[in-house]
């Protein structure tokens, strides 16, 4: 990746997540990054390509964060409560200023737009890393309590922002344990 491309993706995503994708024009994002327009497009051919780049840039953060999170391969329950616990420490972040995909679904709500499908894409991969790993615990349905899972901390991500951070993540987190004494208790029922 070039200097300048690298510069711009660390610029949109700083103001992005902190200010929005709709508010944040153009020539803010050269001028702090310190390139010209023309730079501009010539990586991004307009706004909204520079947008999914940062989304995508965001989904692989994530990735690679939830990736660390699982690496030794811990049993499920265990890793489940680790991704639990990583996205309660982000809540609590300084900075932070909720899930940049739903952030970025409420300003770009038309699921065909390419801004939509990137959102959805890593919701997607999300959903089903958490689906597998419920897979292995339990020996019921795993769809329903990763769908649960996920609104468990879509409801934290929102919460984290609007009241004591710390609190939404503890409930976060015993939401979660609610969903893993479920399927452990299932797992145990004749």
């Amino acid at each position: 990746m070039s200097e300048a491309r690298s510069r711009l993706l660390a610029t949109a995503t700083r103001i992005f997540y902190a200010e929005g994708l709709h508010s944040v024009g153009v020539d803010r994002i050269v001028a702090e990054a310190k390139v010209t327009r023309a730079t501009l497009y010539r990586h991004f051919p307009g706004k909204e390509d520079l947008v999914v780049a940062y989304l995508q840039g965001v989904s692989e953060m994530e990735r690679e964060g939830i990736g660390k999170v699982l690496a030794g391969n811990p049993p499920a329950a265990d890793a489940l409560r680790a991704v639990a616990e990583w996205i309660a420490e982000s809540i609590q972040s300084a900075h932070f200023r909720g899930c940049a995909f739903l952030n970025a679904a409420a300003e770009y709500p038309d699921p065909a737009h390419a801004v939509h499908q990137a959102v959805l894409a890593h919701r997607e991969w999300f959903l089903r890393t958490v689906t597998d790993l419920l897979a292995q615990i339990g020996t019921s349905a795993p769809e329903p309590a990763a769908r649960h899972f996920v609104m468990l901390r879509d409801g934290a991500m929102a919460s984290g922002c609007l009241t004591d951070s710390a609190e939404v993540g503890d409930t976060f987190l015993q939401g979660v344990d609610g969903i893993l004494r479920h399927r452990l208790g299932a797992a145990e029922r004749p």
